[in-house]
Parts: structure tokens; sequence; C-alpha cells
């Protein structure tokens, strides 16, 4: 297991509470970002700046289990049928029950930029958001602990 974090887009915060609860559970943390951000992580992949590319690298490195944090529903989507876990910044864990959900509104709101209208960006980040991210990370966590015991399947 190994937590993946989608650093181009993730909140400060949210990265160093994966630094830390990784230390605690002993999981490796990988970043990927590209080089125009500057990340501090003792795993970390530097990609180009073309689109997707921290997207297809993510895919990439991700294995079952791993637990990839990100903003993204459409790489979320992807690392789900890995299956990985898959946790947003915020604490929100997308799960194959409301992806597909997402990914319908993702679409009907571009739909709405390229005709010219506008939607909401996120709120800003709050520091509930930080201990909702904190917690749902843990849970994972456990949920991976318990399930990996000797006699349990993933």
């Amino acid at each position: 297991m190994k937590i993946v974090v989608d650093a181009d887009a993730c909140p400060k915060n949210a990265l160093q509470l994966c630094l830390k609860v990784g230390a605690e559970y002993a999981v490796p943390v990988w970043t990927v970002a590209s080089f125009n951000h500057n990340v501090v992580s003792d795993h970390h992949i530097v990609v180009g700046n073309a689109p997707e590319e921290v997207d297809i690298k993510v895919v990439n490195i991700s294995a079952a289990g791993d637990v990839v944090v990100t903003q993204d529903w459409g790489l979320a989507s992807m690392v789900l049928g890995k299956p990985a876990y898959c946790l947003s910044p915020s604490g929100r864990e997308y799960h194959r029950e409301n992806i597909e959900f997402l990914m319908e509104e993702r679409e009907v709101k571009a739909k709405l930029r390229r005709g010219g209208g506008r939607t909401k960006g996120p709120a800003k980040r709050t520091p509930a958001d930080d201990r909702q991210f904190d917690s749902a990370l843990r849970q994972i966590m456990e949920r991976y602990a318990t399930q990996t015991q000797p006699g349990n399947k993933l």
C-alpha cells in the first residue's frame, strides 16, 4: 500500500496530513506534479506540463489497495477501477456508486461553460476540511489494515 497524491492541485494542508498519516502507518507517500510545482516529498515524481500528464502518471503508479488523493473526478474514476481507494483533499471518499453521478455533473458544467455560462469554483478551504480529510484518510488506513489481516480478502 502507498498513498499517491495528485500534487498539482492538492492543498498544502492536505499534503502535510498525507505525509503525517503515512508516517504514522508506515505507508510511503508518493507525490506527482508537473515541473511548475515545488513539492517537498521523499517520493516525488516530476512530469511535464502537458495536459493530463500528472493524471496518467498517477494511474500508472497506483495499484490495488493504494490510496489516491485527487480533486479530479476523471482521475478518481480511473483509479477506482484498480481497485484503489480514492479521496478528495476535502475528505470526500469517491466510490463506484457515486463516481458516475459526479462524472455526469462534470459534463453538464463543462457544457454550460462552453456555452458561455459560469459555474462556481471550490469553496475556500477551512480547518473543518482538514479535520474531515484527516479523519477520512485514517478510516481508509484502518479499513485496509482490517481487510488485509490473515484470512481476510481485499
